[in-house]
């Protein structure tokens, strides 16, 4: 089945309280393991970054929701196409705030290669950018430190 991707930039309403932001991702989590989706969300206490994958039919209903939501505005569409394989299996949808700076730093990398057009992990890529943010939340894959890890 292929795997289909949407990222987003957005606006967060002014003053969006932590609790609603934390109910906005315990719904979406919940929602996202029915569809089959998974992502990650960059917050910096004023926009978001959002990257969902998963089948196409789960990724445009959880879209249709982003945009139906009252807690952002100004939606930027960064990428939406075909991806060659899910890059956040692990969360159904995790929140990672970010400074400001590291937030647009991921919002300006090469959206393009998403859908192969070009080299997707060149440095200046966005999913290099995206991984970079998020690194310290990755689990590993390392085989030695899972272990360990009991």
């Amino acid at each position: 089945m292929p795997i289909r991707a949407i990222a987003y930039y957005s606006t967060a309403v002014e003053g969006l309280p932590t609790d609603r932001l934390a109910n906005l991702i315990g719904d979406a989590a919940a929602f996202n393991v029915q569809a089959g989706v998974t992502g990650v969300l960059l917050y910096d206490g004023e926009r978001f970054l959002q990257y969902l994958e998963g089948p196409e039919d789960g990724v445009r209903v959880a879209y249709d929701r982003v945009c139906q939501s009252s807690s952002h505005g100004e939606i930027v569409e960064l990428f939406r196409g075909r991806v060659d394989k899910r890059h956040f299996p692990f969360w159904s949808m995790h929140c990672v705030t970010v400074r400001d700076r590291e937030l647009e730093t991921v919002a300006s990398g090469d959206w393009s290669g998403a859908s192969g057009v070009t080299r997707w992990d060149a440095s200046d890529g966005a999913l290099v950018r995206l991984r970079a943010a998020v690194a310290p939340d990755l689990p590993s894959t390392d085989p030695i430190a899972l272990w360990r890890q009991g």
